[in-house]
C-alpha cells in the first residue's frame, strides 16, 4: 500500500467516524466541541480544559498511575457511586412498569427520567 492511499483511507475511516459520532466532546470536563470538520478535530473546549489535563498528566508522571487514568476526589466518587445507584433502579423501574403493562406514556416518562439519569453520570469531571 502506497503512502498516498493510506492516507486516503485514513480521511474515509475519519469521515465514517465523524458520521456515526456528530457530537464531539472536551476529553477534560464533556462539554460537547464544535467541530468544523477541517484540520485536526479538538480534545478539548477551552484553553483552560487543555491545561487541567497537562496538569494531571504532568502530575502522575513518575508515578505507578496511567496517564489516562481517571483520579477523582472520595467525596464525588461517593456522589458517582450514588448516580448509578439511582440510574440502576431507574432501569429496574422500567422493566417492572413493562412486566406490569404500563401505558405508553407512563413508559415515555419513565424513560425520559432514566436518559437525564443517565447524561448527569455521564458528566464525571
Amino acid at each position: 500500500m502506497s503512502r498516498g492511499s493510506a492516507s486516503v483511507l485514513g480521511v474515509n475511516a475519519f469521515s465514517a467516524s465523524a458520521k456515526m459520532n456528530p457530537e464531539v466532546t472536551c476529553a477534560w470536563c464533556g462539554n460537547p466541541i464544535e467541530t468544523t470538520g477541517r484540520g485536526r478535530p479538538k480534545k478539548y473546549c477551552s484553553h483552560s480544559c487543555r491545561q487541567r489535563a497537562y496538569e494531571q498528566r504532568n502530575n502522575v508522571s513518575g508515578t505507578s498511575i496511567p496517564a489516562d487514568a481517571v483520579i477523582l476526589h472520595p467525596q464525588r466518587y461517593a456522589e458517582l457511586k450514588d448516580s448509578l445507584f439511582e440510574l440502576r433502579c431507574a432501569a429496574e423501574d422500567i422493566a417492572t412498569a413493562a412486566t406490569e403493562n404500563a401505558s405508553a406514556a407512563e413508559m415515555r416518562q419513565l424513560c425520559d427520567e432514566l436518559v437525564t439519569l443517565a447524561r448527569s453520570v455521564e458528566k464525571i469531571r
